[in-house]
């Protein structure tokens, strides 16, 4: 059921409560004072302790043993025992992070009470931070376009490394996606995957969450760097961190320790690090508002993450995953995509990338029909259409141009969003356009549109010289 160590300078006391706790179906090891302790814990952390404050002949008292368990080993519950316990010490046992504390001498029913209730409590956290490791594992990387396809093979070459990426690209194009898929790819996926949002804490408060804080009232309180321990932390738009904790995490870097908030112990750690922006920064440091030495340290293996249009082939297949995940998560309706809206789809705009497009998704299935395939007209972008079928609204700057310039400007962009729609493919292109492949690279010639690598992919622009 479960290993308990106890630790009471008198034998007699520690014996007869490991003979209650065999008895319950528990393993047990004894031990008489803090040195026997502290080597029984190195030999093999115990699920539990159960710890007499005052030891005689020790070189560290209870509570000082209580302070470096949940310094070095915070998942292990303590309770307390003591035959001359007051209000104050257990007050202070429990600020330490005791779990409970009770007073000799004990009723028998009382402590086993405590010892499950303890046990169950342990077991719930170490339940809830595997299910929280396990969110890397649904982190699934989608695509068939051949910008993802680099994309992948590149993190794949960084897997099994070590080695600090940067992951850059707009927001919303899945960069936390990328990083999940390393850890859960790497040798670390059985340690934590743990998340920095830099934009969204307050910079007052930053190196408390990092580096956690000591004091009297709390005691230890972990920072996310040693909750990351063993795993990989991730840097979620790291130049919006604060410059003052900028220099602390280059320390960091650079020692694998630090201190907590109002702490003299020095806390040692192993981290993977990815980091991940949207910004330039080259220019954030050239302004300052970046440290140069941190930005040599994090970009030791950069990846760009390309934008959704940039791998247009793969809406549909994202849009339809987002579809069954959503009727599962959601119980929203189980829908499939009709070709008009799988065209469109792919020929909308996606300032906001991935994430616009689930959103897209999810805001379809909640106000569209319930059965059936979803259409074109059920898109947001069809709201500006005219009701009457067979009519286009133009713009206002299309509507005032001459017929032959107004024609030149649709074509352009028309055969812009269908190259681009089709991953760069000319002859995908005119099969869907209805022309022949020959009359195509002409027109594109005459309109001045041609294509290039780009993300691993092919890009139709429009060539200004």
């Amino acid at each position: 059921m479960g290993d308990i160590l106890i630790t009471d300078d008198e034998r007699d006391i520690r014996e007869l409560i490991s003979d209650i706790l065999k008895d319950e179906g528990f393993t047990t090891r004894l031990a008489g004072n803090s040195e026997q302790c502290m080597a029984e814990i190195a030999k093999e952390h115990p699920a539990l302790m159960i710890l007499d404050i005052w030891l005689k002949d020790s070189k560290m008292d209870g509570i000082d043993i209580l302070k470096t368990v949940k310094r070095d080993h915070p998942d292990i519950p303590v309770v307390i025992i003591s035959g001359h316990g007051n209000i104050e010490i257990a007050v202070a046992a429990i600020k330490q992070g005791a779990y409970d504390f009770i007073e000799k001498p004990f009723n028998i029913d009382q402590l086993m009470v405590v010892i499950r209730r303890a046990m169950e409590t342990s077991r719930l956290r170490r339940e809830n931070i595997e299910l929280k490791r396990g969110e890397t594992f649904t982190a699934e990387m989608l695509g068939e376009s051949a910008a993802f396809r680099a994309l992948r093979a590149q993190l794949d070459k960084v897997t099994k490394s070590n080695g600090r990426v940067m992951l850059t690209g707009t927001p919303g194009s899945g960069k936390e996606i990328a990083a999940r898929y390393i850890h859960a790819n790497s040798n670390r996926a059985g340690g934590p995957f743990v998340t920095v949002s830099s934009a969204s804490i307050e910079p007052d408060r930053m190196e408390e969450v990092l580096f956690g804080r000591e004091s009297a009232e709390k005691g230890v309180e972990k920072g996310l760097l040693e909750q990351a321990n063993g795993g990989v932390i991730y840097f979620d738009e790291v130049a919006d961190m604060p410059l003052g904790t900028q220099s602390k995490i280059l320390r960091v870097l650079v020692d694998q320790q630090f201190q907590r908030v109002g702490g003299t112990d020095k806390v040692n750690v192993d981290l993977r690090v990815i980091s991940s922006t949207n910004k330039d920064l080259q220019e954030a440091i050239s302004e300052g508002q970046f440290r140069q030495e941190l930005y040599h340290r994090l970009n030791v293996v950069p990846i760009a993450v390309p934008a959704l249009e940039e791998r247009r082939e793969d809406i549909p297949l994202l849009a339809e995953h987002f579809i069954a995940q959503l009727n599962r998560t959601q119980g929203l309706p189980l829908r499939r995509l009709a070709d008009d809206a799988r065209a469109l789809l792919q020929t909308m705009l996606w300032p906001g990338n991935v994430r616009q497009l689930k959103n897209v998704v999810e805001r379809v299935l909640i106000l569209g029909e319930s059965s059936g395939d979803i259409a074109a007209r059920e898109l947001p972008s069809a709201e500006d259409a005219s009701n009457e079928e067979g009519r286009v609204v133009l713009s206002g700057g299309l509507a005032t141009l001459p017929l032959r310039e107004a024609r030149e400007l649709f074509e352009r962009e028309y055969l812009l969003t269908q190259i681009n729609r089709f991953g760069g493919n000319i002859s995908r292109t005119a099969s869907f356009v209805g022309m022949e492949r020959s009359a195509l690279h002409r027109k594109l010639k005459s309109l001045g549109v041609v294509t290039s690598s780009k993300s691993g992919g092919r890009i139709a622009y429009v060539d200004e010289e």
